[in-house]
């Protein structure tokens, strides 16, 4: 074997060296989106199902309890502390995090099944699925530069969180109408864009020590995120009121 053959055959064991690692990474990524889902689903089930525990968070006649309110506040602070800490957080405390955030959410989700159908929460759920799976695999397999599309994405995003907190005053259900409409559009979006952000991060990340490890949870938060809100929004739209 000439010295060429050894070259190209060093670099041919690399390349699928690097493969197996990114998809290992993406794995990693989907499978801890996957288990912070069904967290969620389990938490917001076990709730809504029992009263005495729903009577913890609302109160027939005085609305949220204090526990209640900050079970529906609390996701924000995890999702900052994992966002801005990720630095000096280690890969146990963050992933820990993560499911609690997901528990704590799911919770928070228990609310709706007070407000819609379960048939109508379990379509909505279903409708959800395949869409953020289509998006997904759109966003693995273009060859297009979502890069763009994602900057749009982003301010459509900000603008979209501005109107909701206008409509809090203004009590507009034409605008909340639109708002969903809106919602749903840009959470879409931001599926395709984020996969594929996290495809090309896979494809150029070291991927040793617990620095990968870190950044897979942090993608797979990302696509949570895309995955809940696109649903609450569709809920909005799709869902029966009780």
């Amino acid at each position: 074997m000439d010295s060429k053959t050894n070259i190209d055959y060093v670099l041919s064991s690399q390349k699928s060296a690097l493969g197996n690692a990114s998809k290992t990474f993406l794995a990693n990524v989907f499978s801890w989106m996957f288990l912070a889902l069904i967290i969620s689903a389990v938490a917001s089930l076990v709730f809504a199902s029992n009263q005495v525990l729903l009577g913890y968070l609302v109160n027939p006649m005085k609305g949220l309890t204090g526990l209640g309110m900050l079970v529906m506040f609390s996701p924000l602070a995890f999702v900052l502390l994992m966002s801005f800490g990720y630095n000096k957080l280690s890969f146990p405390l963050l992933i820990s995090l993560f499911m609690v955030y997901s528990a704590i959410t799911g919770i928070s989700l228990s609310f709706i099944f007070l407000v819609y159908t379960s048939s109508s929460i379990a379509l909505t759920f279903g409708i959800t699925a395949v869409t953020f799976g289509t998006m997904a695999i759109t966003g693995y397999t273009t060859k297009t530069d979502l890069s763009k599309f994602g900057s749009i994405m982003m301010m459509l995003l900000v603008g979209l969180v501005i109107a909701m907190v206008v409509n809090i005053f203004l009590h507009s259900s034409g605008l909340e109408y639109l708002l969903s409409f809106l919602g749903v559009a840009v959470f879409t979006g931001l599926t395709a864009y984020d996969v594929q952000k996290i495809k090309l991060m896979s494809e150029s990340i070291e991927f040793s020590g617990e620095d990968s490890r870190k950044v897979a949870v942090m993608g797979a938060l990302r696509l949570y995120l895309d995955f809940i809100n696109m649903f609450l929004f569709m809920l909005r739209l799709f869902g029966n009121r009780k």
